[in-house]
């Protein structure tokens, strides 16, 4: 029986992590997919559109000279266009096309994985309903606190007349409040077996000044959110869960899945700045390995959480890929719109150098982020 339970959680396991590595190639093909439907449009040259990396385990040429593959390496992809990295002489190749033109081309992966990121989400919202915060909440023998404070199996809404999808919607709600502050809340609240939304007052059990985005423990305090202890007493976590929620109209739902995109895009921004002012660490990132650990720990979990790891991946792809960093899409935007501009191009030589220096720099950068997760 041991070794009948263990053979099915290896495959488990296995099952997970192969899932999430679907999942990360997926939206790793659908962003080339943007490039090559962008650049057909404007008849630029394409040389190779291949599904993964590494050898090749099929190839297909089409008459035009335009080659298909599938590689050994599931975590990437590419579409090759004639001429991108250097001058060629074919009149369709990459650096010979409108400067607008490769702009858009450019532009249209990360397009492509944002739109499939907000099909999900709201294929998800539709079907399974939104992902909440449902509380379970700490008894408090002072009457104030008891009178204003949430309830259990209260799932939060809204906070201070700002929708909750996030965290950290919670913190940029509450920052800076005191301990006694009144808090408005809107939550669905189960009174007699009925759920019914309801607008309600906390008052806050701490004070809301967080140290980063990862501060979530002090949150929790200032919620009265209940503790739960392990069966030593040493350790302990907080009693709050995500539930699926489905009181909006047809509509409204369409409407929370945007802005729900545009809350993760947004957060990107958030950790990137407190990077840059220290706020948060390196061990607060992920690189390729901590990645595909936690997607497939989310997308086993059930239809709706594969749809929204999907989506949350999605997003952030298509976010990160417009940043102006070398290597990336929104690096070889700038450089373009530079050329548009000056009417000629920075010498192609000097900006292959920048863009291989700065995809050296960002795979080190992942390496390494991996490596700390482990310490």
């Amino acid at each position: 029986m041991f070794n009948l339970l263990s053979f099915s959680s290896v495959m488990s396991a296995i099952g997970s992590v192969l899932l999430a590595i679907l999942i990360l190639l997926a939206m790793i093909t659908v962003h080339e997919f943007g490039h090559y439907v962008a650049g057909k449009i404007f008849r630029f040259k394409i040389n190779e559109f291949a599904v993964g990396f590494g050898p090749a385990l099929f190839k297909h040429k089409k008459k035009d000279g335009e080659v298909f593959s599938v590689r050994c390496l599931p975590l990437g992809g590419f579409c090759a266009f004639e001429g991108e990295d250097s001058d060629a002489p074919h009149p369709d190749a990459f650096n010979n096309k409108k400067p607008w033109q490769r702009i858009i081309v450019l532009f249209a992966g990360a397009f492509m994985n944002y739109l499939l990121a907000l099909v999900l989400l709201v294929v998800s919202f539709l079907a399974c309903g939104q992902l909440l915060l449902l509380t379970y909440v700490e008894p408090s023998e002072d009457p104030a606190y008891a009178a204003y404070s949430l309830h259990d199996r209260d799932v939060i809404i809204s906070c201070e007349g700002k929708d909750i999808y996030l965290t950290t919607d919670l913190m940029d709600a509450l920052e800076g409040k005191r301990q006694g502050d009144l808090v408005s809340f809107t939550v669905s609240r189960e009174e007699d077996g009925v759920r019914s939304v309801q607008d309600v007052q906390v008052m806050l059990r701490a004070d809301a000044d967080f140290g980063d985005l990862t501060d979530t423990q002090t949150l929790w305090e200032a919620l009265g959110i209940a503790r739960q202890y392990s069966e030593d007493g040493q350790s302990y976590s907080y009693r709050i869960y995500t539930t699926s929620f489905k009181g909006f109209g047809f509509f409204e739902t369409a409407g929370r899945a945007v802005t729900y995109s545009f809350r993760i895009g947004g957060s990107i921004f958030k950790v990137l700045g407190q990077l840059l002012t220290g706020d948060l660490g390196l061990s607060a990132f992920g690189g390729p390995v901590s990645t595909i650990r936690v997607t497939s720990q989310v997308a086993s979990r059930g239809v709706q959480q594969f749809l929204e790891i999907s989506a949350f991946i999605g997003v952030n792809l298509a976010v990160f890929n417009l940043l102006p960093i070398p290597a990336l899409d929104g690096s070889k935007i700038v450089f373009t719109a530079i050329e548009w501009v000056r009417g000629k191009p920075i010498n192609r030589k000097v900006e292959a150098v920048i863009h291989a220096v700065g995809l050296v720099l960002l795979l080190g950068f992942a390496v390494l982020v991996d490596i700390l997760q482990l310490f």
